[in-house]
């Protein structure tokens, strides 16, 4: 990236740094005449209290922050709305450091009483206000969620699903839909051999969209995502309720482009500061993230990344974590056929998409976003969710429904592992501010015909890389234990399923087998008993060979690494 780029890219994030907290919430356009169009005050008063409300967006895309700030405004000015249940799928908020995330109403005790998310751990006011025991906890996976919401456009208000048996979403294992034990009625049953999964009718859904027409229709063309907003608004109005949307400007009537029909929108609020993605207008969208966008992706990712790394966001990666990364690379190649469909989590894992791009084989795969994004490049760091060169963006529901028909294989991180081969993405620690959520983990993993774990061996760990040879110079908190504190994937179930599971760690590669969590690859400087055996609480155990293969010096050191499709192993 030359310099000017670097300045340009610098004057973008400085110029939405001091304007982050933009907004004119009475402001309402003038000459519509049509009743719809509102002020953003004025369309908060439709909010009833103790409704159940519904936000649709992911991260920083089509965040919905004007309808957050006027919520919040109007309870601190009014004491109303109150009481809500409030309903999510995808991370909204901003931990704590960013203003205009659904944490605008996690700051006023008494607005929301119970929330209801697929992930909470961006969600710090509200997570405080649990502690507190002043707001009920309730979990899910993000794709029931969004099937769910899906179904209650159609008058069904429940859905039986294998995805989550055997986690803490059972009933029979843990606490169902309750994050915090005693607070609240699970609205996850055990159901046979499936899992029963039911939430509040939506009465109220709000969200924004790039534009609307003067008789409210709306439109989604240059959207960065949509996630849930066509269903929740189907949702909501067949359950009698009210549909906000805000755009960021009006437009002539496009009848072939409407997303969602006038009929369907009780008010229609114009916000000209409404984002497209992060630091990015709604009215100065990026073409990057825009359906059918064909830009130089490798230039286009590497302004992300720098963008990121001003903001901290993406952290920084040394010598070890990009062997890893390749690890799971050649791995992915190793057990995942050509013209496959994959799923990206956040993380490490994105710079196994970034590899898989580099190393060529980026037209034989397909990446898909729980958002809806389908193709292109999963974008980095604060923009996760949307894609560089997307080639189709549908709703949250549809790509679950894709996910579950055709996901060949999902690259996920890990926070704890066990015996079993059992992960533990959503708990870090006890209590609800050491919540994180599944999100569409589970999901994911009961789609996925394989699943590549990646990961580090310890956290808070030293290693370095010295000739070609992996060295542990300061011992961490092992990962790999005995048994996970939550099940967010359950071993058992995979093995039932057949799926191919693998663990690609800073040490080596392990596989779920029958016989237990079996080490298939070993690091070069890596002692299998001293480094691995000898302090790891999880039971491991070796190929009947005795022998373990080591990983490629080019693997470690990246020196003529390459990506290439690779016969699939066949050992169970």
């Amino acid at each position: 990236m030359n310099l000017s780029t670097k300045i340009r890219l610098l004057a973008h994030i400085i110029r939405w740094r001091l304007t982050w907290n933009r907004k004119d919430l009475d402001y309402r356009l003038e000459g519509l005449d049509n009743s719809k169009f509102m002020s953003a005050m004025e369309a908060v008063r439709l909010i009833p209290d103790g409704t159940t409300t519904f936000s649709c967006g992911m991260a920083a895309n089509s965040r919905p922050s004007v309808w957050f700030w006027a919520i919040a405004r109007s309870f601190r000015e009014t004491g109303h709305p109150r009481g809500l249940t409030h309903v999510i799928v995808g991370a909204q908020g901003g931990r704590g450091r960013v203003p205009g995330t659904i944490e605008e109403l996690g700051m006023h005790p008494g607005l929301i009483t119970r929330f209801i998310a697929g992930h909470h751990e961006t969600v710090r006011s509200m997570l405080k206000l649990a502690d507190q025991g002043l707001v009920e906890l309730h979990t899910f996976p993000q794709g029931i969620e969004a099937l769910l919401i899906e179904a209650q456009g159609r008058g069904r208000f429940f859905m039986e699903s294998e995805t989550g048996v055997g986690t803490f979403l059972d009933p029979r294992v843990g606490g169902g839909s309750v994050v915090v034990p005693g607070r609240g009625k699970s609205m996850i049953e055990a159901a046979g051999d499936k899992l029963r999964y039911s939430l509040p009718k939506i009465e109220t859904t709000f969200f924004i969209a790039p534009a609307a027409d003067r008789e409210g229709n709306l439109y989604v063309k240059n959207c960065a995502l949509y996630t849930e907003s066509y269903e929740s608004a189907l949702a909501a109005k067949a359950n009698g309720g009210r549909v906000l949307a805000s755009v960021a400007e009006i437009i002539d009537k496009q009848s072939d482009d409407i997303f969602l029909p006038a009929d369907y929108v009780d008010a229609v609020v114009v916000h000209p500061y409404n984002e497209q993605t992060g630091a990015v207008p709604q009215k100065k969208y990026w073409p990057m993230f825009t359906e059918g966008a064909t830009v130089n992706l490798p230039e286009a990712m590497e302004e992300l990344r720098f963008i990121n790394r001003i903001l901290g966001i993406t952290p920084i990666r040394g010598k070890v974590e990009d062997a890893l990364a390749r690890l799971a690379a050649s791995t992915f190649t190793r057990f995942v056929k050509k013209c496959c469909n994959i799923i990206i989590g956040v993380g490490l894992p994105e710079e196994v998409a970034r590899l898989i791009h580099n190393g060529g084989l980026f037209h034989d795969v397909t990446f898909m976003s729980e958002t809806g994004v389908v193709g292109g490049l999963p974008a980095p760091g604060i923009f996760f969710g949307a894609a560089v060169n997307p080639k189709e963006i549908m709703s949250s529901a549809q790509v679950f429904h894709l996910c579950y028909e055709h996901l060949d294989c999902a690259i996920l991180g890990i926070l704890e592992v066990d015996s079993q081969g059992n992960v533990n993405v959503s708990k870090r620690g006890e209590g609800p501010l050491n919540y994180v959520g599944p999100g569409g983990f589970p999901d994911f993993c009961a789609a996925a015909g394989t699943i590549v774990f990646v990961g580090s061996w310890m956290a808070h760990a030293k290693m370095e890389i010295h000739e070609g040879r992996l060295q542990i110079t300061k011992p961490g908190t092992h990962k790999f234990m005995d048994r996970v504190s939550e099940i967010t994937m359950s071993g058992e179930q995979a093995r039932k399923k057949g799926k191919t599971v693998l663990y690609v760690t800073n040490v080596g590669v392990f596989r779920l087998t029958e016989k237990g969590m079996m080490l298939i690859e070993v690091m070069p400087g890596v002692d299998i008993e001293k480094d691995i055996l000898q302090d790891c609480l999880m039971r491991i155990v070796l190929p009947d060979s005795g022998s373990v293969p080591v990983t490629s010096d080019a693997i470690v050191t990246g020196a003529g690494f390459r990506l290439q499709w690779q016969s699939c192993s066949t050992e169970k």
